[in-house]
Formats: structure tokens, sequence, C-alpha cells
């Protein structure tokens, strides 16, 4: 297993920790209004997923598919978003997004859709528990 990498303040304090993959820490986005997993590879100095390891890449779009189907199966969602787009936090992360008709963005994309609405804690708990149950973690 891979050490533990710095996180960037904004995923820090926009994100909590579900738990740890093989190569990516997983993270819930604490925007109540889409459930939406962030994944973080434990890789310093990288932005791009071009820029990882042909074995981290590889690593890394199975733990993409992992992280989809679980948030498809924890949430009977519509349809997944998936992207990495690190314009404002440079450290690569990828996000998933569970996306179903009527949502407050749809059919358009999340990002700059509205205002965050964040999750209570007891939902925000709830939900991580689900997700690691899905994921196959451990607490």
């Amino acid at each position: 297993m891979t050490q533990e990498i710095s996180l960037d303040p904004r995923l820090s304090s926009d994100s909590a920790r579900i738990g740890r993959l093989a190569l990516c820490e997983v993270r819930l986005q604490d925007d109540a209004r889409f459930p939406w997993l962030v994944l973080v590879p434990q890789r310093e100095g990288i932005s791009e997923l071009f820029e990882l390891a042909v074995a981290d890449r590889a690593a890394a779009m199975e733990e993409i598919a992992q992280c989809a189907a679980a948030l498809r199966a924890v949430t009977q969602c519509l349809k997944i978003n998936v992207g990495a787009l690190g314009n404002i936090v440079r450290q690569l992360h990828i996000h998933i997004v569970a996306r179903n008709e009527g949502d407050t963005a749809w059919p358009g994309p999340v990002w700059g859709a509205g205002t965050r609405v964040p999750y209570s804690e007891m939902q925000k708990s709830e939900l991580i528990e689900r997700m690691r149950s899905a994921l196959g973690m451990r607490g």
C-alpha cells in the first residue's frame, strides 16, 4: 500500500474521508444536492491522469469503476458523471457524481450550478457508512 500524501486544503475542507483503496483515497463531497465522491490518487506532484505511471492509470480506472458502481448501488441514480478537471485544485482528483433527472443541475454539469448544500452530520455519517459497506471498507 502507498503512503498517505498531503491533501489540498480545498479538498480537505469540501469533503469527508470515506476510506482508502489501493491507489486512491475516497472522499464524500459535502454537497447534499448530489451524492458525489472524490478519488485522490496517493501520488505526490501529479495533476493529470496521463501523468500517472501505466500501472497507476490502470488502477485508477479500476477504482473509478468500483466507486461508480458502488455509488450507483447506494443511490439508485440514473446516471454517473466522471470528471477530472483540476482547473482550481491542481492536485489530481477524480469526481464521481450520481445524477438524476430533475436534480438541481440536470441536464447540465454540477460545477457552478447553484449553491452547495452541506450534509447534516447524520446524513453525512449515514452515507459514508453506506459507501464504506458498498466498497467493502472498514471504518
